[in-house]
């Protein structure tokens, strides 16, 4: 793969580029909301390539994370941190940069940020400001767990990550358990054998889900069936990854 170099006539040519896909119409600087992979890093659309090249700087969930994905493309362009610990006082600091005509990246470890993922704040104080904020669309785990899933696509619930307690999981299974179309649930490798016991109680043994698990890497896995056989297989399974659970509604056949 040749290295893109983001230098001042790599930027104009991206810049111009962009100009011609109608993301240069505005006079002052803006945020771009930029979806990266979420595992595969070939999965980073073109779009997404040049809008990272044509930024002036790039707010990271973890740079660390951000650092391996530019490196991978080649793409060298300055990057901060912006994660929940800091994310009251980055808003303002990155929106101030904005004003000043800058274009400023927001992503996040993976998927779309501000989705499960810090980002609210910030687009928040652009849209206070009335600041221009461009979405670069892309890999988002909930949707491309349901769609795979076998579960009904025709109506569903984000409910991203659950209170980490048995207490607070089994309050929001109550809420919602009567609704008509699926449930989306982001889980943590941690707690997925005890959020799997806690939906039994609350949905019963026979209600359909779909586990997925390290979505588009290499132990990409999908437990389809009733809740009571995938806690019992699941358990002799390992542990590792990063989960999405996809619940169908009551009386739901696959």
């Amino acid at each position: 793969m040749g290295s893109i170099k983001a230098d001042s006539v790599a930027k104009q040519i991206i810049a111009f580029s962009l100009l011609n896909r109608g993301d240069e119409r505005f006079s002052v600087g803006w945020l771009y909301l930029i979806a990266t992979p979420i595992g595969n890093l070939d999965d980073l659309s073109l779009r997404a390539k040049d809008s990272l090249i044509a930024c002036d700087l790039i707010a990271c969930e973890d740079t660390r994370v951000t650092a391996k994905l530019l490196a991978y493309f080649g793409i060298k362009v300055p990057t901060t941190s912006y994660r929940e610990e800091n994310e009251r006082r980055k808003a303002s600091e990155l929106a101030d940069r904005i004003e000043r005509g800058e274009k400023i990246g927001l992503v996040s470890d993976a998927g779309f940020p501000a989705i499960s993922d810090p980002g609210f704040r910030l687009v928040r104080e652009c849209r206070r400001r009335n600041l221009p904020v461009v979405p670069v669309p892309g890999p988002n785990a909930a949707i491309t767990a349901l769609a795979v899933s076998g579960m009904p696509t025709d109506k569903f619930l984000y409910l991203g990550f659950l209170p980490s307690k048995s207490g607070g999981r089994c309050k929001a299974f109550n809420k919602w358990k009567d609704f008509s179309g699926s449930l989306v649930i982001y889980e943590s490798k941690y707690r997925v054998a005890k959020a799997l016991a806690d939906m039994e109680n609350i949905f019963g043994p026979n209600r359909n889900i779909c586990i997925a698990r390290e979505i588009t890497k290499i132990h990409e896995t999908f437990y389809v069936g009733k809740i009571s056989d995938l806690k019992s297989s699941f358990a002799e399974k390992s542990g590792k990854g990063e989960f999405v659970l996809i619940v169908g509604p009551e009386g739901y056949v696959l």
